[in-house]
């Protein structure tokens, strides 16, 4: 029986078949490093916040450490501090912390002291400042001395240098940990561009015999791996947005993680994630070919 060839029905064969075995272990592992790449980004937006909300915090208030004099009694000078203090122009409140409060907050420094009762411990007051017109520490030990009292300012400034300091280096920590993926997927697609090509050695060899172009041969493995990243990336990205709804459901108000708080709109990162995947791919799928299929010809 004779088999009539039916050019309507014909479809050539495609130089990379549309599935391959190694795929699958490809996808998952640049979907891992999508994950990673993506929680970089959200751990580092939740720092950032964090440390702009504890610079505010910080920013508007002021702590003054009141000595008493000889001819009064330590609760009596904080009084008389914070009743000099409320009356500063930019000052919302100041109040005189009780004796217990001020002896928790030098216990740390102290060690074990089994008994401050015999220490000359000084009270401290705390100022919250006017958000329009916050007073300045000046305008405040001018106050104080006006009323002849012993007492230090502290703005909080060495406090919001660390704070600062400590959100530059989360800052550039995440940009080199997201630089490390990018290198590390960057270097998985070119390990699986160049076993693609190698197992189609005689393919290409016989595609430059019949006039294919080199870009056009290392075309087609950009398109596949930049596809492939694609997915893989989304896949990625739903995970660490997943992740990241949880923390801040699974938590109430403050998430799961108050210290390095999780907004809602932090989660709009990750939308980036699958056109990066795509692009990282593509331009590593491109140059690997072309430097391959180089030597191959």
């Amino acid at each position: 029986m004779s088999v009539i060839f039916d050019p309507a029905r014909w479809r050539p064969a495609a130089f990379l078949p549309e599935r391959d075995t190694r795929d699958s272990a490809l996808v998952f592992v640049v979907a891992v490093l999508c994950f990673m790449a993506c929680l970089t980004a959200l751990g580092v937006l939740a720092a950032d916040r964090a440390a702009r909300g504890w610079s505010d915090q910080l920013n508007g208030e002021m702590t003054v450490i009141v000595r008493p004099k000889a001819n009064e009694t330590p609760d009596s000078a904080a009084a008389r501090a914070a009743e000099t203090l409320a009356g500063v122009p930019g000052v919302a409140e100041a109040r005189a912390l009780e004796r217990e409060k001020a002896e928790a907050l030098i216990a740390p420094w102290l060690g074990d002291v089994a008994d401050l009762a015999d220490l000359p411990v000084p009270r401290l007051v705390a100022v919250t400042l006017s958000r329009e017109a916050p007073a300045t520490g000046e305008a405040l030990e001018r106050a104080l001395r006006t009323r002849g009292l012993d007492a230090v300012v502290d703005d909080h400034t060495t406090w919001l240098a660390d704070i600062q300091r400590g959100a530059a280096i989360a800052r550039w920590l995440g940009i080199g940990v997201f630089l490390l993926i990018s290198a590390a997927a960057a270097a998985v697609v070119a390990f699986a561009t160049r076993a693609g090509l190698a197992a189609r050695r005689e393919v290409v060899e016989l595609l430059h015999l019949t006039g294919a172009e080199d870009a056009f041969i290392a075309r087609l493995f950009q398109a596949r791996f930049a596809r492939m990243a694609a997915g893989a990336g989304l896949i990625g990205a739903v995970a660490a947005a997943a992740l990241g709804a949880g923390l801040r459901l699974a938590g109430g108000g403050q998430g799961l993680t108050p210290v390095l708080p999780v907004a809602w709109s932090d989660l709009l990162a990750v939308l980036p994630c699958p056109i990066a995947a795509a692009l990282v791919a593509a331009v590593a799928a491109r140059l690997t070919a072309a430097n391959l299929i180089r030597e191959l010809s």
